[in-house]
């Protein structure tokens, strides 16, 4: 009788030691637990080397201390304020001794100078080529634009170290990304035409800090080469400004001189005020050259004058 009850004795203090110890682990657990900080509300903050660190990677992009920024966003950067410039002529070297020189992007025919033309300026050359031939980079760069836009079409854009960038445009593919480092001759795309175009071609512009160039300033198109290692930049170059504003005036100046002459054909749903409203008039002045009252009914296919 004595063993049994000695054994249920050992028994029982077994059962009260594990007891003992899961509640002292649970304990334990949850005090940790609640020990715990929110250390994710601390701020960042850079330490020096970092800081330079990042510094030196907005250096790296070509012209930095130009531009004062690299936007890979807007194909046409802001352009500066030419009448800032002095009547001394500022010289611009093309290369260095360490690029690659001078690339043609494609040795076909000019088919259409820069300069005016019918309704708009034209702030490049087009030179002849076929869908799909290759087409690469004037100078050596950085690609700062590389996307489909409306007008341009597949369009690149190269920013180079000496403050130039260079527009290939209306391209069937584009072989390059956004930041990638180029070289003079090295392939950027295939000619097409694709946005605002009429037959393939490769529309090519040089601009500088956001301003066209005229590229004939700089290279020979019959010789595939550049004129001269410099460019010679002054208010004369920019001569031509004045020129496209005034044939944006007339153009200007003629669209609105022909909207008296436009028609509205009368759609299902339309209305005299509604009208008036889409064309920047009043309900009476549309009565009044259509020669009908503000409660006459308008017929599907009635010609209105505006």
């Amino acid at each position: 009788m004595w063993q049994i009850l000695f054994m249920m004795k050992k028994s029982f203090l077994i059962l009260l030691f594990f007891a003992s110890s899961l509640i002292a682990k649970s304990s334990a657990t949850f005090q940790s637990f609640d020990y715990v900080l929110p250390t994710d509300t601390v701020p960042y903050v850079f330490d020096e080397d970092e800081m330079t660190d990042y510094n030196d990677s907005l250096v790296s992009f070509p012209a930095y201390d130009l531009y004062c920024g690299w936007d890979t966003v807007n194909t046409h950067s802001a352009k500066f304020d030419i009448s800032t410039l002095s009547d001394s002529t500022r010289e611009i070297a093309l290369y260095d001794k360490n690029s690659c020189g001078y690339v043609h992007p494609f040795s076909g025919k000019v088919t259409s100078q820069f300069g005016p033309r019918k309704k708009r300026y034209h702030y490049g050359v087009d030179i002849d080529l076929e869908t799909g031939d290759a087409v690469g980079s004037a100078f050596d760069g950085k690609v700062r634009i590389a996307k489909k836009s409306k007008s341009y079409g597949n369009v690149i854009v190269v920013r180079h170290s000496n403050g130039l960038e260079t527009y290939y445009a209306h391209l069937s593919k584009i072989n390059v990304e956004i930041g990638q480092e180029i070289y003079a001759g090295e392939i950027i795309g295939l000619g097409g035409n694709t946005g605002h175009s009429h037959g393939s071609h490769l529309h090519f512009e040089i601009r500088y800090l956001g301003q066209p160039i005229n590229p004939v300033d700089i290279i020979s198109f019959t010789d595939h080469k550049l004129i001269c290692d410099t460019l010679s930049l002054s208010k004369k170059t920019f001569d031509y400004v004045s020129e496209a504003k005034k044939a944006a005036a007339k153009n200007y100046a003629s669209s609105k001189g022909n909207k008296g002459a436009k028609v509205h054909i009368v759609k299902k749903g339309d209305t005299l005020s509604a009208i008036a409203r889409r064309y920047g008039t009043t309900t009476k002045l549309l009565c009044q050259k259509n020669k009908i009252k503000t409660t006459s009914t308008l017929r599907l296919g009635q010609k209105l004058k505006l």
